[in-house]
């Protein structure tokens, strides 16, 4: 029975949530591409998938500050938009 309200021996640790909930922007770094994003879903009757070019570009800026863990863009569902992107650039002659 002393087993059984041994609930002190293991201990909880909290830790943030994955994929850029933490830190948060206090600075506002990426707020200009917050704002397109939520532009564009207001235009788009919340409509995530068509704008997801700027919320790869909002994502993008979280990664450069170190606002959010790197994580490579095609984990994040965005591995079209980067085919789509290496495609229209020029070659280098």
């Amino acid at each position: 029975m002393s087993t059984a309200m041994n609930f002190g021996s293991k201990s909880f640790k909290p830790r943030p949530p994955d994929k850029g909930a933490f830190p948060l922007d206090h600075f506002g770094e990426c707020k200009v591409f917050k704002e397109r994003f939520m532009k564009c879903l207001r235009e788009n009757r919340f409509e995530n998938a068509v704008c997801r070019r700027e919320s790869k570009e909002y994502l993008e800026c979280r990664m450069e500050r170190q606002l959010m863990a790197k994580a490579p863009l095609e984990k994040l569902g965005f591995k079209d938009l980067i085919d789509e992107k290496s495609e229209t650039k020029p070659e280098k002659l």
